[in-house]
């Protein structure tokens, strides 16, 4: 197949020209560690990198699939709304958003929060904001003027978002796909990963709906999981450097995660400054990727097109 090349970051990324009419896109605005890199007064190698696969934004992903009646046709949901959101919906000309889904509470998942109020004055309503209940009791008390209106004192320009919770497991439909939260431990706090499994055209018994999977933040995956994380055409797991931590996955760990879940392919996310992209992505295995911020995959549409649409280090 003729290939296609997208720019994101100044580094070019093959991707394969396909019939994506049914594909599921997941755009990576970030994939780096809470503290970002480079990182705030760090002189080692991976911060002071040339290579702009090595500076990365805190993590989030831009799900989107079909949807005739959406502007653009696509529906466009946030996963996380980190302090560079601003600049990151700038970057790629995210004009829309149908929806917000937080995967906890932590400052590097929600701190670009007020930056929706953009969207409120963009698409003129509300933006639904998705979250189990510990996240959105403690979003209620990090954002009260937010909230509560009438901590709002001065009545400004504030984002208008509806609170819609999840429970852990239990799959909602939005615009056609389906999402199911995925009951992850990040350390000893329970936190929910996403299982997007794409919408199907009616009347293409041939078509392939596509499904990922975006579990950032994960030290441990439940036994009661691993079910809802089968036959995935795509994992999206933490990675976040090759030493132990006490809350996240070692480069180690998620690939034994990896051959266990057995995904089409697997992106590790959530990388330290302990990690160059050069250095680890020689060493992967052929089906797992090291992504970088702006790069997009698609799953799903033809399933004569399910193989990987991103090259290796060029």
């Amino acid at each position: 197949m003729a290939g296609i090349y997208s720019r994101a970051a100044g580094h070019e990324s093959r991707r394969l020209n396909y019939n994506c009419a049914m594909a599921v896109e997941l755009l990576f605005l970030g994939t780096g560690t809470s503290a970002g890199i480079p990182m705030i007064g760090c002189d080692c190698a991976v911060c002071r990198s040339s290579d702009p696969r090595d500076h990365r934004d805190r993590p989030s992903v831009l799900v989107s699939y079909p949807d005739p009646s959406a502007p653009g046709g696509k529906r466009r949901l946030l996963v996380d709304a980190t302090a560079e959101l601003r600049a990151a919906a700038i970057r790629h000309r995210i004009h829309h958003l149908d929806g917000v889904l937080i995967t906890h509470a932590h400052a590097d998942h929600i701190f670009g929060i007020d930056d929706l109020r953009r969207y409120n004055f963009i698409c003129g309503s509300p933006i639904d904001l998705y979250a189990d209940r510990t996240t959105h009791e403690a979003l209620g008390k990090m954002f009260p003027y937010i909230f509560e209106p009438h901590k709002n004192v001065n009545q400004s320009f504030v984002p208008q978002l509806v609170r819609r919770e999840l429970e852990p497991a239990v799959a909602v439909e939005l615009f056609g796909a389906t999402w199911t939260p995925l009951p992850l431990m990040h350390g000893r706090q329970p936190i929910l990963g996403y299982r997007v499994d794409g919408p199907r055209v009616i009347g293409l018994a041939d078509s392939h709906q596509g499904s990922l999977a975006y579990c950032t933040d994960v030290s441990s995956i439940p036994p009661e999981t691993y079910p809802l994380l089968e036959d995935l055409d795509v994992l999206i797991i933490d990675a976040l450097r090759y030493r132990h931590h006490p809350t996240h996955m070692t480069v180690e760990q998620a690939l034994d995660q990896i051959a266990q879940i057995k995904p089409g392919r697997a992106y590790l996310t959530h990388i330290a400054h302990d990690i160059q992209h050069t250095d680890l992505e020689a060493n992967l295995p052929e089906h797992v990727y090291l992504p970088f911020d702006g790069l997009t995959v698609r799953v799903g549409g033809d399933r004569q097109s399910h193989q990987d649409p991103n090259a290796k280090s060029q």
